[in-house]
């Protein structure tokens, strides 16, 4: 399978509307961290060119991602007027009396929203989602006591506004200025509820057009380098961070050995001989019973090659144009700098969890070298998933509940609305002085799909994963040994050391003077053997 497929339902790659797609366009309006990291990449290091997305569209979560802040940059703007105004009526003591009350208004108002921040996360934005940002770390009694330590906060500042007022002194300002900054919170929420109604529910996503980046050059330019690279088959690396965008590693091996035998009539074996080989037998692999619901079925087999970092974006524009040059050049290479992989994809647990086993094949002076890498992209995290509560939540009478809860929580909603002003204003500064477009080349440092994932697999989440990772080692072990055969080569001790590595065994084929450590901390010193007789030395298996 190669670059996937364009579609016009779409307007954009297979993966615009898969569900992964849509849970990452709705975490950026819950994880302003989240959020943060995808310009970070993407917008603030224009330089890099984007990892492989694999499963998902990049683009319309980068644009969710600027639309969210763009919209809570505006009402944190909105509620530093407000501050301005609330803070110089209190330092002129009008409509601020202190006679009752000897702490500033405002500042005991700023000090329930930083405690409300604070409990929510420092992840929260302007929407929260009540329970769902609340801090997890907490232990005991606190975890029980924080969640209601905001409404206790209001209501004692609530509580002594009215008995200020009940005891004639001059507080209107106290109570008209955090009425007014609950406007532009409340209006803020309301969009984003809206919109993921409009926009971000089941339905509403799959049958919705592709979002699209803001206007603007810098913004056109940036979407059409996603679109030319999230889903080719020429990719960048940097030598310290290899394999960005395909997870974690997951039990990697290789195979060293030397080819014996062979009738191969003065044409050695070449590692394009063995990827075709191996590539049938991992199609073959999505043939199943007409009920099956095994995710092998949709298995992607592909083949691509990762360059060194070094070339301009610009640059690597017009290699994507030779891809198919490259492909051909470096397959069976066995250089350090271009490398071709054969790449084997399963999207399980409805794109939750992504396998990708990477196959490098090099032949070189009657040597096979086999690598198998296979890597694991982990769930993406829990909370985006509600914005399936939030999108069956009913209207009706939503208005008296939604005014209740911005009350309660407004305040620190206006300070993560206040932070997200700041960052934006030091995010485009940074932009505008350091010109990414023209900076030194880079390598991807983070994939959008692996910033939205959790750190942990379920039980049957990781049966699984060995599942399909044993089943395409296997295929691919026995396609290399095909093509031994094919060749006339012994393949008696491939099998043995694939069977040994494959399960985390050590396999030794011969050994002389030589010592050999397995295991963690574990050492070994050389013993050197006595002759013996007419055969002399000696040998370890």
């Amino acid at each position: 399978m190669t670059v996937p497929e364009q579609t016009a339902q779409n307007n954009g790659p297979r993966y615009t509307h898969s569900e992964a797609t849509r849970l990452l366009c709705a975490g950026v309006y819950f994880d302003g961290t989240f959020r943060r990291r995808v310009i970070e990449q993407l917008v603030e290091h224009e330089e890099r060119p984007i990892a492989p997305s694999l499963g998902i569209d990049a683009l319309p979560v980068l644009a969710h991602a600027l639309h969210a802040r763009r919209r809570e940059t505006g009402t944190g703007l909105v509620l530093l007027l407000i501050w301005v105004l609330f803070i110089g009526l209190g330092l002129a003591g009008v409509g601020c009396d202190q006679t009752v009350f000897p702490i500033p208004w405002f500042v005991a108002y700023a000090l329930v929203g930083f405690v409300t921040y604070v409990v929510q996360g420092s992840t929260g934005t302007a929407f929260t989602l009540d329970r769902a940002v609340l801090k997890q770390a907490t232990r005991g009694r606190l975890k029980a006591v924080l969640p209601v330590l905001p409404f206790v906060l209001m209501l004692v500042y609530w509580g002594t506004v009215g008995f200020s007022l009940f005891a004639g002194a001059d507080v209107w300002a106290a109570v008209v200025f955090p009425l007014l900054m609950m406007l532009p919170v409340w209006e803020y929420q309301t969009h984003v509820r809206d919109l993921i109604r409009s926009e971000l529910s089941r339905e509403a996503f799959r049958a919705g057009p592709r979002k699209k980046l803001p206007d603007g050059e810098q913004f056109q330019r940036i979407g059409a380098a996603i679109d030319r690279e999230q889903h080719a088959r020429l990719t960048i690396y940097d030598p310290f961070r290899p394999f960005v965008g395909a997870g974690k590693p997951y039990k990697p091996w290789s195979v060293v050995m030397e080819l014996k035998g062979g009738d191969t009539g003065g044409q050695p074996l070449t590692g394009r001989e063995v990827i075709d080989l191996v590539k049938p037998r991992l199609e073959e692999l999505r043939k199943s019973s007409v009920t099956s619901v095994d995710r092998l079925r949709s298995l992607e087999v592909d083949e691509l090659v990762y360059l060194p970092v070094g070339l301009a974006r610009d640059r690597f524009a017009q290699e994507l144009d030779r891809t198919d040059r490259h492909l051909e050049a470096a397959v069976g290479e066995g250089g350090e700098g271009r490398r071709h992989f054969l790449r084997v994809r399963i999207g399980a647990w409805d794109e939750q969890i992504g396998i990708s086993v990477l196959v490098r094949v090099h032949t070189q002076g009657g040597m096979l070298v086999l690598e198998v890498v296979p890597h694991v992209l982990n769930p993406l995290r829990p909370e985006f998933r509600s914005v399936d509560v939030i999108a069956q939540r009913t209207t009706d009478g939503a208005l008296p509940r939604d005014l209740v809860r911005v009350l309660l929580t407004g305040p620190g909603s206006g300070i993560a609305a206040g932070l997200c002003l700041f960052r934006t204003v030091v995010s485009d500064l940074r932009v505008w002085l350091t010109m990414p477009r023209y900076a030194l080349p880079d390598g991807p440092a983070a994939s959008v799909r692996e910033l939205g994932s959790v750190e942990e697999v379920s039980l049957f989440q990781e049966m699984d994963i060995s599942r399909y990772v044993k089943t395409l080692q296997d295929r691919i072990s026995s396609g290399v040994a095909k093509a031994l055969h094919a060749k006339g080569y012994e393949t008696g001790d491939f099998e043995q050391y694939v069977i040994n590595v494959s399960e985390g065994g050590v396999f030794i084929g011969e050994l002389s003077n030589s010592a050999v450590a397995v295991g963690e901390k574990s050492s070994a010193k050389q013993l050197k053997l006595e002759k013996a007789g007419k055969d002399g030395g000696g040998s370890t298996s």
